[in-house]
């Protein structure tokens, strides 16, 4: 006879592997589909120094691992395998991966968001190594230094702000003439003594030699080039949700998150999507784990109820944002 699964997880970075500890405390029959490592985007972190209960920090692999063998301790299984395909309406959820096609009655998708990249070269080899994603997670490390902000969104615009206060000069760089962001946030980046607005520009080159020491810069307008150091930089030009797999049976918003009611509940009975894949106010690894353990309660309701309506704000996300 095929094996269903009570729950199926779908990645195993923080939300994941939270909802996989909740779920098998719970006496869930628990899988974790992961693809690469336990930790996702956490994994690839040196130094994580906002999470509470290691005062001297914990870099994220290990962090990963040992989220992931405390779900394990408590009857959690993973499959290293990539998911290919999801079939998630009805009572029994067919997820196909790899190594098979696994059955679960609930399904939590913690498949995360990953940071838009420059597409510079060596891009990838000095991530945390005076390049980086999360103003919030690294701007700590730049006390007192020079750091260059790429983007003009709201995002950009809040990590020059929160890195004012931290760094000696910031840098915000734009491609275009005007930024995205809020109105919010305009008169504060321009009354900060330490902030400079470099507009129509774009970088061109990481410069580096163990770890980055400035940036090339070019003015789009005019094509004028040059050179620019600094300590570190911040890419805040948005993310990328992992939602391809679910599109079109699952609630996204403009920016293709999941839509969830607070209890990470979607618009499809038995289907929960914790963490930064869905559309939410903060992504942080302690958020990412709160939303897990929502999950994991809600994939526990929902077997205990065996009902499986929805929530009403879950109803209503149709209303509002129509599958595409």
């Amino acid at each position: 006879m095929e094996h269903i699964y009570d729950m199926i997880v779908i990645g195993g970075g923080p939300a994941g592997y939270t909802a996989a500890l909740y779920g098998s405390r719970a006496g869930l029959d628990t899988l974790v589909l992961e693809k690469q490592s336990a930790g996702g985007q956490m994994a690839i972190t040196n130094r994580v120094d906002n999470y509470p209960g290691f005062p001297e920090g914990i870099d994220g692999y290990r962090l990963g691992q040992s989220m992931e063998q405390g779900a394990r301790r408590s009857g959690a299984k993973t499959e290293y395998a990539e998911v290919t395909a999801v079939r998630l309406a009805g009572a029994v959820k067919e997820v196909d991966t790899g190594a098979g096609t696994f059955r679960a009655r609930t399904v939590v998708l913690a498949t995360g968001a990953e940071p838009r990249e420059l597409g510079l070269p060596g891009e990838g080899a000095l991530v945390g190594r005076g390049l980086h994603y999360c103003a919030a997670c690294d701007g700590m490390f730049y006390r007192g230094k020079t750091v260059v902000v790429v983007g003009g969104g709201n995002t950009a615009a809040a990590d020059a702000l929160m890195l004012s206060r931290l760094a000696q000069r910031v840098i915000l760089v734009h491609r275009r003439d005007s930024l995205r962001a809020a109105k919010i946030y305009h008169q504060p980046l321009k009354s900060a003594a330490n902030v400079e607005l470099r507009w129509n520009t774009v970088l061109t080159e990481l410069v580096c030699g163990d770890k980055l020491t400035g940036v090339g810069l070019r003015n789009v307008l005019t094509g004028e080039e040059s050179r620019l150091a600094c300590h570190g930089v911040f890419v805040s030009i948005g993310r990328r949700p992992a939602t391809e797999l679910v599109r079109g049976q699952l609630v996204l918003d403009e920016g293709g998150y999941v839509m969830t009611d607070e209890s990470t509940r979607t618009n499809v009975p038995g289907v929960f999507a914790p963490g930064d894949v869905r559309t939410k106010a903060l992504r942080q690894i302690v958020t990412a784990v709160a939303d897990g353990a929502m999950a994991a309660q809600g994939a526990e309701e929902y077997l205990a109820a065996r009902d499986g309506a929805p929530s009403p704000q879950a109803k209503n996300l149709l209303k509002d944002f129509p599958l595409k």
